[in-house]
């Protein structure tokens, strides 16, 4: 995955509708337009504008039927992003990223009885 690729992704994924939208595809892949619309409180034309935009970063994939359009979870993007470039983030320690004990006991230890 190319970096521009990537980057599109994450402009992608960084819109709530466009999560929503992509959530809605992973419960029940393959919706039309009318049915991803539902329940939404943002119009037909801004659903289109972020299918469009969820295509361009090939997190969806659409096929026509008749004169119907059927979207389409697309997850190999994500799974690229998730293994490629989250991973790398999986070696930082935790225990690094807990603030220093004031009283000066080593990061998730409680000082005994005693």
């Amino acid at each position: 995955m190319s970096v521009t690729e990537r980057d599109a992704v994450f402009t992608a994924l960084a819109d709530e509708y466009r999560r929503v939208l992509l959530e809605r595809l992973r419960r029940s892949n393959g919706q039309t337009l009318s049915r991803l619309c539902e329940g939404l409180p943002i119009t037909r034309q801004a659903v289109t504008k972020h299918l469009v935009a969820l295509e361009d970063a090939s997190l969806i994939v659409t096929q026509r039927r008749g004169r119907e359009k059927f979207h389409f979870l697309n997850p190999v993007p994500i799974h690229a992003i998730a293994m490629r470039w989250l991973r790398q983030f999986d070696a930082v320690k935790l225990e690094a990223l807990v603030p220093p004990d004031p009283r000066g006991m080593p990061n998730g230890q409680a000082k005994g009885p005693g």
